[in-house]
């Protein structure tokens, strides 16, 4: 698996839904397209609404993985 170049990183440990698609919406419409956005999530929920809700805005997620106990990282590159 190729090495993904993480272009800004954001931490949203504490934070619950809605605010965690809108923060990470606020910073990725900040990058430039092609850049990638990792968001760091422990908030189930949000595990699966953030993918969902990037998807809509039209952006592209690359991965969604587990890398701790109740502790998820959401891989987005900004398209557009």
């Amino acid at each position: 698996m190729e090495q993904i170049k993480i272009d800004r990183e954001l931490d949203l440990k504490g934070e619950v839904c809605p605010f965690t698609f809108v923060k990470s919406k606020l910073i990725i419409e900040q990058m430039e397209p092609g850049q990638v956005l990792r968001v760091i999530l422990d908030y189930k929920p949000s595990v699966e609404n953030v993918p969902k809700s990037m998807r809509e805005e039209g952006q592209e997620v690359l991965q969604v993985n587990q890398i701790g106990d109740n502790l998820w990282e959401v891989i987005v590159r900004k398209v557009r």
